[in-house]
């Protein structure tokens, strides 16, 4: 026997908790700006509870720090590194704010597929990857762990 799944719940009843599905997308003025070509560093000032605009400057820092490594200058990889974990951790708590404010407790599925949880998560996996550039290894691991909670696909 067969029990109908609701998607948003998982495979089944008795599955865990109900997806998350933060409000926003197409029509947040932060995701308009960014769209638009506004500059992150503008609609985060602007809008500092936009984990995307937080995600976007640590994706940006990023590429500068695997540039740096690439041109062997390890100090402007540190550098563009920690500018990148501080960005990213912001995106990510503000992140974690929304989501507890939409009923997340701390575990639980938050799909990628749902566009307005996609800057909580780019701000997880730019944290991962500014936390391997200065050696936290331990934060890579649990922000895995973390990414693979909220959806499999991103393991």
């Amino acid at each position: 026997m067969s029990i109908p799944t609701d998607p948003s719940r998982g495979p089944g009843l008795l599955a865990g908790p109900a997806a998350t599905l933060l409000p926003g997308g197409l029509h947040d003025p932060a995701d308009q700006a960014l769209t638009a070509g506004t500059p992150a560093a503008t609609v985060a000032a602007s809008a500092p509870a936009s984990s995307l605009a937080w995600a976007v400057l640590a994706e940006e820092a990023l590429a500068r720090a695997e540039r740096a490594r690439t041109d062997g200058d390890d100090e402007q990889r540190l550098s563009h590194a920690v500018a990148a974990y501080a960005y990213a951790r912001t995106g990510y708590h503000r992140g974690l704010d929304a989501l507890r404010r939409s009923g997340w407790k701390g575990h639980g599925p938050v799909p990628w597929s749902h566009l307005p949880n996609r800057g909580f998560l780019r701000s997880v996996q730019a944290l991962a990857g500014a936390a391997e550039h200065v050696g936290e290894t331990d934060e890579v691991t649990r922000l895995a762990a973390l990414l693979a909670d909220c959806d499999p696909t991103l393991a």
